[in-house]
């Protein structure tokens, strides 16, 4: 299927690793540009690389997008260098699981204004797009009470309820809003990887809970992101698709 991405331009914060890294692979190998950010300038540098390499344009900048300036700034300085944004996708998450009030005030401003300030910030190339969407990468902790519960998994949840009311407030405006809700997602260097180092009971706890067997990989997660912002998936907009392998047992009505 052409997800009728080719010569469009995309936006992925936290694209240097993992879901991220991978959801900006798989735009380039759909054949749109991309810009993305991280706080590692030195894995920014090489993921731009890694993205031109594969015939696209792409950009990148390191900063904090909890840092409101600098997330606006970057967007604009994408959408500048790309010649617009048709599609942007918010996926930085401060990763807070604790029940401190630290935890809580990392998750927000980190995952939920990160994502908020990210919309704002791109409304413009949006408005200005014939196919534009908004992807916000959730978790299965944000609709059932896992070990993350807390900060992490309400701010998660908050997502997604934010997600639908753009979907219905930009309809009008032919702008899309979704959200991804990933199981748990293997790959080194990632949270179940380190996990799995220095705590591999909870590790084989978390595993044996899927009845797949394993976790995902980030490419499974970045291929349905990838096909939620597309022009392919036109109609859809207010949706929360999981992507767990059964691993969540509510039914999502």
């Amino acid at each position: 299927m052409d997800l009728g991405l080719r010569g469009r331009r995309a936006l992925v914060t936290g694209g240097t690793k993992g879901i991220g890294r991978a959801i900006a692979e798989c735009f380039a190998q759909e054949g749109a540009s991309v810009a993305l950010c991280a706080r590692n300038p030195s894995e920014v540098e090489a993921a731009v690389a890694a993205l031109r390499g594969q015939g696209v344009a792409a950009f990148g900048q390191a900063l904090d997008v909890a840092d409101a300036p600098a997330l606006r700034g970057f967007v604009q300085a994408a959408g500048d260098a790309l010649g617009g944004l048709d599609m942007v996708v918010a996926n930085v998450s401060a990763l807070a699981i604790g029940q401190d009030e630290a935890s809580w005030n990392a998750e927000f401003q980190t995952d939920l204004m990160g994502a908020v300030r990210l919309v704002d910030a791109g409304l413009p190339f949006l408005e200005a797009s014939d196919a534009a969407s908004i992807t916000f990468i959730s978790s299965v902790s944000g609709r059932e009470v896992d070990f993350a519960a807390g900060a992490y998994g309400a701010m998660k949840a908050a997502l997604v309820h934010y997600a639908q009311g753009l979907a219905f407030q930009l309809a009008g405006k032919g702008i899309r809003a979704n959200t991804v809700s990933p199981g748990n997602t293997y790959f080194e260097g990632g949270v179940w990887a380190r996990i799995e180092r220095d705590n591999p009971a909870f590790f084989a706890e978390a595993l044996a809970l899927n009845p797949t067997g394993r976790m995902g990989r980030p490419e499974e997660m970045a291929r349905a992101a990838v096909f939620l912002a597309s022009p392919a998936a036109s109609f859809v907009s207010g949706t929360n698709l999981v992507v767990d392998g059964a691993l969540t047992r509510g039914v999502q009505l």
